[in-house]
Order: structure tokens, then sequence, then C-alpha cells
């Protein structure tokens, strides 16, 4: 006899499945196979029939798990970003020197959205959408504020000891670290074919790694951005 999902962490049987979930665990499969179907197809192109047969599931357990499909999109939004903050706040940046700090933040950043893709596509989505689902959400805020206070603590202590010039804005710097690593993805493909010896059959080279860092440490450094 199937049952009825519930969020409380009861295990259940899927309809039409024949297999045994646990709640927790089937959100986080459907989360993933949408991330991709989101960020392949958009949120018109993107099937929910797709993403259901993928995770051996149904159209009704994903609705009741997420209302919608515009639920589920937001969701996998929300899943998108926390996943990343979580591993930045792990980096233990205030063990280091300002200037290690940076780059290291700087190398993490570069090589996340390096490594994923789908994350780049779901933001230039959302920016198709002008930003409409995102502004719904109530954890976006927390989730990047904590971000902007990351570099502002980096920063802070860089200015405190004469390592970096004063007078940004950590969301500044934010900013530009988020326009280096981004573009190196979301462009990687026209940019490649226009300029061949840049195309890459793999990973998005279109900026190096070590040029990243060097460009943001320019940036914020007061010695460096004084040099010729």
């Amino acid at each position: 006899m199937n049952r009825s999902v519930h969020s409380s962490g009861q295990s259940l049987t899927s309809s039409g499945t024949g297999r045994t979930n646990d709640p927790a665990r089937t959100m986080s499969e459907i989360l993933a196979v949408a991330t991709h179907e989101f960020a392949d197809k958009g949120l018109t192109g993107a099937r929910i029939d797709a993403i259901a047969a993928a995770t051996r599931t149904s159209k009704r357990m994903i609705y009741y798990y997420f209302g919608s499909k515009d639920g589920l999109y937001l969701a996998v939004l929300e899943e998108a970003y926390r996943r990343m903050r979580t591993i930045e706040s792990d980096l233990n940046l205030d063990d280091l020197p300002p200037m290690e700090a940076l780059a290291k933040l700087v190398e993490f950043t570069y090589d996340h959205h390096r490594d994923n893709e789908d994350f780049i596509r779901l933001v230039m989505n959302e920016n198709i959408q002008r930003g409409d689902y995102l502004r719904q959400s109530q954890s976006i805020q927390a989730l990047n504020t904590n971000a902007i206070a990351s570099v502002k603590s980096v920063y802070d202590r860089g200015v405190a000891e004469g390592v970096f010039r004063a007078g940004l804005e950590p969301v500044d710097i934010h900013s530009a670290i988020s326009a280096f690593t981004f573009f190196n993805v979301s462009n990687r493909h026209t940019f490649g074919l226009i300029f061949q010896d840049r195309l890459s059959s793999d990973k998005a080279d279109t900026l190096k790694r070590e040029h990243v860092v060097d460009l943001i440490l320019r940036f914020v450094s007061r010695a460096l951005s004084n040099s010729g």
C-alpha cells in the first residue's frame, strides 16, 4: 500500500516506484537532479516529468515536497547558494594573515565556479528572470550577508595591519571577485570560440587562476595598487 510523504522524517513508499525513501535523502536527490535540469534548460524549459523519472519518484511527490515547479526552482537556487556559502564558511580565513586569507577566498571562488557550471547557469537564468524568484526567498539575504561579513573581517584586519588600502567597501571586493570568477565560466564558450587559443574542451580557463588572484590582491593591497 502506498503511503503519503511527510517532511517529518517518516519513511514512505513512493507511488509507482516500489522503493522506500528517506524523505531527506529523496529531497536531496530531487534537488540534485533539478539543479542540472533547471541549469540546462531554464525555468521554462525544465520538465518535472524528467526530474521525476531521473529520481524514480513521481510528480505528485515532488509537488508534495516543494509545492510547485516554481517552488522547486526556488529551492534549487537557495540550495546552490547555501552549499557554496557553507563550504566558504569552513575556509577558516580568520586563522590566516589578511593577504593569504583574501588569496584563499579568491582561489576557492575561482575553483567553485570553474567546477560548478550549473551554479553559473542557474544565476544567469535567474538574472534573465530579473531576480524575481530569489526576491521571494526568506533565506538568501542571510546566506549572502555572511559572505560579505567574511570579506569585511579579512579586509578590516588588512587595513588595520597596513597591508590593505582604506576606503573600500567589502561588497565591492566581493563584487570584483565574483566578476572575474563568474565571467571565467559564463563566457567561456563564446570567448573560446572567438579567441580559439583560449578554447577549453573541459574546464573554463578564459582567465588563469593565478591571474585572478593577482588582480584582486592588486585591487585591495596598499603596496601593489600603487606599484607599476
